[in-house]
């Protein structure tokens, strides 16, 4: 995700340059062959446009609308998986004890909490389609990290190795029966939290309603230069660069907000997220070592 505030003209525009270039192509075509090739002026009244853009406007407003709210749950998704990460390690720091292996105890704490640092990149890593066994080896032993090649949902396989180690910290005496129920519960949440992502993942934005209003848009973008040429002369060219600008960059927004796991700048930043939450428990754990922030290109980036 993008964090520096200022983003530059020329990364927004950047989106939409190919597009606005065939676009003033074709409004100085249409000033050019009005002004020197034409006897009778061709146009069409402002009004048509006009109402064909506000039909626009209008639908463009409710997609925007729609894709920020897939974007927004995303957002909510991983917020409550911050939650429920400091929630199961403070449960796992606490809960646990034994008056006789306290070595087996910390093992325990150090496992569980180190995993689930684990579990929060290798989810994100999922949810966009990359390795999510790579950089585990920093949270996991390495037999673990071998027996989770074996399944397709690495992140489901992680939370059972949660319930394997709950299962046998009870067995050992070092939780009781309601201790297990609650951290069991934590576990139920984070498996929620993840199918609520998995959901936003494999629920594509219809394609025919993009499509329908992308062929709106070329209409009116191609009508418009006809309804003002008469009024602006060769002033329409920039013109008509500038509004089909602000539709286009709505457009693209749009579309980029729609799918917030694509591993793209307008992401929602789960990489930067499971920094926090690496940070918050390490420090539970009293781990000094941070995590590491990536950058790309030239934002502050972390993916």
């Amino acid at each position: 995700m993008l964090l520096k505030k200022n983003i530059p003209i020329g990364y927004v525009f950047g989106k939409v340059k190919y597009e606005l270039l065939v676009i003033l192509i074709y409004s100085l075509t249409i000033a050019v062959i009005h002004q020197f090739f034409l006897t009778v002026p061709i146009s069409i009244p402002l009004s048509i446009p006009t109402i064909l853009g506000t039909v626009i406007s209008l639908l463009l407003g409710f997609r925007s609308n729609q894709a920020y709210d897939r974007w927004w749950e995303a957002r909510q998704v991983w917020g409550a998986i911050v939650n429920d990460s400091r929630t199961l390690a403070r449960q796992v720091l606490n809960f646990t004890e034994s008056q006789y292996e306290e070595d087996e105890v910390m093992q325990l704490r150090q496992r569980m909490i180190r995993r689930q640092i684990g579990w929060c990149y290798a989810l994100g890593q999922s949810l966009r389609r990359l390795n999510p066994t790579g950089g585990l080896e920093k949270y996991i032993s390495r037999r673990e990290l071998e027996s989770l090649s074996r399944y397709n949902n690495v992140p489901t396989a992680m939370l059972d190795q949660h319930a394997r180690d709950l299962k046998r910290a009870l067995e050992e005496g070092y939780i009781n029966r309601y201790q297990q129920i609650e951290m069991d519960r934590t576990l139920t949440r984070l498996c929620d939290a993840m199918g609520k992502a998995e959901r936003i993942k494999n629920t594509v934005f219809p394609s025919t309603y993009s499509l329908y209003i992308h062929f709106s848009l070329l209409l009116f973008i191609s009508m418009l230069p006809f309804g003002v040429i008469e009024h602006f002369g060769f002033l329409e060219v920039p013109l008509v660069v500038s509004i089909s600008a602000c539709f286009l960059l709505i457009e693209k927004m749009a579309i980029h907000l729609q799918d917030p796991f694509e591993n793209k700048p307008t992401d929602t930043p789960v990489t930067a997220i499971a920094n926090n939450i690496e940070k918050d428990l390490r420090q539970l754990l009293q781990d000094q070592e941070e995590p590491e922030e990536k950058r790309q290109g030239a934002f502050y980036y972390i993916m």
